[in-house]
């Protein structure tokens, strides 16, 4: 059990958080509510499982651009919004509130897929004057959730930049990746993708809690060894490193990925921006009681006092004593296991294939205008 705003929240299983928070851009909130049959309690006592839901997304266009200095792309597509998966410390929470849903339970439940995705990808590819750098997939959402098993948005997405000869690279914490190894080891064969899988932590009970609907720690290791050995490159990203629950763990999983066959990491610390706060705060008093008040605390020692800094140079990797030690641990470790070798993406390759069907217009079109010149 855990507190939030003054009343019990159980443990629902299966889930990373048990409740919905308040949408910030919502100025009305509902609260439970006694109708005197005890209700409440009742679904306090045993929370009733709450299903998956789907819905289109009829978005635009697939390219979301950013100009973070933190980041090293400036593109990114992400066939989903909301994730499955149910990561608990998942940053992308508060962005669910832009659709009219909560940040909480809905981000895992109420999610939403671009069915066009492929189509939006080709033409905004086609544009005259596009310049091709590598793009993020799965920058927001994990590509390789659950969902993704029926949908195979991601592998039309990958169909895509194979035909274009586009980089790209790939986050994910599923071993679902693999379903497309076919196409992964063909781009990789032209320098035009790179594979990271993010590892939390090794042990199965913290992940299970943390991540309820990810691949095991051990399956996603396995993921590691089977892509390198296709002779995709791929990268672990120890992320994120939260102080006092699973930053002791920081060498082991550089150590178990480098064998795997690892090249290259990344770590980067908690952040909690906006209702991930109170969420993961939620989480920590209904898991870890008698650690919560410690790891809070050992968090804001991070953050100059704070639960979150969003400043850029500082969102990722935080301040302080803690925040120098981890860097210097990550840089240390990494180095010593030969995971410092760099995975760049080749952007020589790209062209625009051959679009019959526009041909085709073209020609309509040329014979058109012939014949309205003859008045």
């Amino acid at each position: 059990m855990g507190e939030q705003a003054g009343r019990i929240v159980p443990i629902r299983h299966g889930r990373g958080v048990s409740t919905n928070v308040a949408n910030r851009f919502e100025s009305l909130i509902a609260a439970p509510f006694d109708d005197g049959w005890s209700s409440i309690e009742e679904e306090q006592a045993a929370p009733p499982k709450v299903a998956t839901t789907l819905t289109p997304d009829r978005s635009r266009s697939a390219l979301s651009r950013n100009d973070s200095p933190d980041l090293g792309f400036d593109r990114a597509i992400n066939p989903y919004r909301g994730c499955e998966h149910g990561c608990v410390y998942c940053y992308a929470r508060p962005s669910h509130a832009y659709l009219g849903y909560s940040p909480g339970l809905d981000f895992e439940t109420r999610l939403t897929f671009k069915p066009d995705i492929a189509a939006l990808l080709e033409r905004e590819l086609r544009r005259p004057g596009y310049v091709p750098r590598p793009v993020a997939l799965g920058s927001n959402t994990d590509p390789y959730q659950p969902i993704d098993r029926t949908l195979a948005l991601t592998r039309q997405v990958l169909e895509v930049l194979e035909r274009f000869g586009h980089p790209v690279s790939i986050v994910t914490k599923s071993a679902g990746v693999l379903r497309d190894v076919d196409i992964l080891r063909r781009l990789a064969d032209r320098g035009l993708v790179r594979v990271w899988l993010s590892v939390t932590t090794l042990d199965p009970v913290l992940a299970r809690r943390m991540e309820p609907r990810a691949a095991a720690p051990e399956r996603r290791l396995q993921a590691i060894g089977q892509l390198a050995s296709a002779g995709i490159p791929t990268g672990v990203l120890a992320a994120p490193m939260i102080p006092g629950l699973n930053d002791a763990e920081l060498e082991r999983i550089l150590d178990a990925a480098a064998r795997a066959g690892a090249l290259d990491a990344g770590y980067t610390l908690l952040r909690l921006p906006l209702e991930l706060r109170s969420m993961f705060e939620t989480w920590l008093h209904q898991h870890y009681p008698q650690r919560a008040a410690h790891v809070l605390a050992l968090i804001r020692q991070t953050r100059e006092g704070r639960l979150n800094d969003s400043r850029f140079g500082h969102r990722f990797t935080g301040q302080g004593v803690q925040a120098d030690l981890l860097a210097q641990r990550f840089a240390l470790s990494s180095r010593k296991l030969g995971l410092d070798r760099r995975m760049p993406l080749q952007t020589a390759h790209f062209s625009v294939p051959f679009d019959p069907s526009a041909a085709r217009g073209r020609r309509a079109g040329s014979g058109q205008d012939r014949q309205m010149a003859l008045f």
